[in-house]
């Protein structure tokens, strides 16, 4: 990791509660678990000031794979986009500006990992739209698990009754969901 993403990561940490960021042990689990599964489309919904996106662009960058991001407001994407330029991963982030359950009723393209870490009472429903998507032996990973957990526990009982996937949760800071798409 460069000096310029270490300080902006370092920089963002800062206002971590400001922007509901992951804690930097989650970001650096979602890194090396795109890394060794090799993923290469990945989708993060909830972009915020960026601080997961970067840490994620990183591992897709290596990955010569593809991060796209979506955000509800604009004014947290245009400080995720500087962050992105920043750190030198704007040719491999796509900034997408909208509600992620709109953004992905229109989706169309394969998915070989996700990030949810949007509005927690929308787990659910993101998870219905984006298990089309999602490849055989693709990964969903979602954030806030035991921080909110009323929230996120439909998602949860689907996702742990779905026989389509291997589920486990991370005791790692507000609890972190990792499923891997046995078939389809």
């Amino acid at each position: 990791m460069n000096n310029i993403v270490e300080e902006t990561l370092c920089k963002l940490e800062e206002t971590q509660t400001d922007f509901w960021n992951v804690s930097r042990q989650s970001g650096n689990f979602l890194n090396m678990l795109v890394k060794i599964a090799g993923c290469k489309n990945g989708l993060e919904i909830g972009t915020s000031n960026g601080y997961s996106g970067i840490w994620l662009g990183l591992a897709f960058k290596e990955n010569k794979g593809k991060l796209s991001t979506i955000e509800f407001w604009e004014k947290r994407q245009c400080i995720a986009i500087e962050n992105f330029e920043k750190c030198g991963l704007a040719e491999v982030i796509n900034p997408i500006l909208g509600s992620g359950v709109d953004v992905l009723k229109q989706w169309k393209d394969p998915l070989d990992f996700v990030f949810l870490d949007a509005n927690k009472g929308q787990y659910i429903e993101f998870f219905q739209l984006v298990d089309k998507y999602l490849k055989k032996g693709g990964i969903i990973t979602a954030d806030n698990i035991t921080s909110h957990p009323q929230k996120v526990q439909p998602f949860v009982d689907a996702i742990k009754n779905n026989e389509k996937y291997q589920v486990e949760i991370l005791d790692l800071p507000a609890g972190l969901l990792v499923a891997y798409k046995i078939s389809d």
